[in-house]
């Protein structure tokens, strides 16, 4: 299994607003293509405006196609324009990770 962990930086004051517009164009396209995430968190202690989502595929091949499938799609498309407009989003970080070998994950 591989983990995507992706973390997300807002501008101060604007992640509620980045959500609702991820909730309204973006949720829908990215769970067709890549299925429903294991975790969606927002921040509650600590790096305040940060939200992170995690995303579990079976392989690094199983991540490319599904992630190039969304990719490709009109409405994902959309709603990478309504956000890079909004200009919300200040920094990203991506963190491919698989699970120890004394803990795997079941689902």
């Amino acid at each position: 299994m591989l983990l995507d962990v992706r973390t997300y930086t807002c501008r101060p004051g604007t992640i509620k607003l980045q959500l609702e517009m991820y909730e309204k164009l973006g949720f829908k396209a990215q769970t067709r293509h890549l299925g429903q995430p294991f975790a969606f968190l927002v921040t509650e202690t600590g790096p305040i405006n940060t939200y992170i989502h995690i995303w579990a595929y079976e392989s690094a091949g199983d991540r490319e196609t599904k992630r190039a499938g969304m990719q490709a799609d009109p409405e994902w498309q959309a709603y990478l324009k309504a956000s890079g407009e909004a200009g919300y989003l200040i920094s990203q970080q991506n963190q491919l990770m698989t699970p120890a070998a004394f803990a795997p994950i079941k689902r």
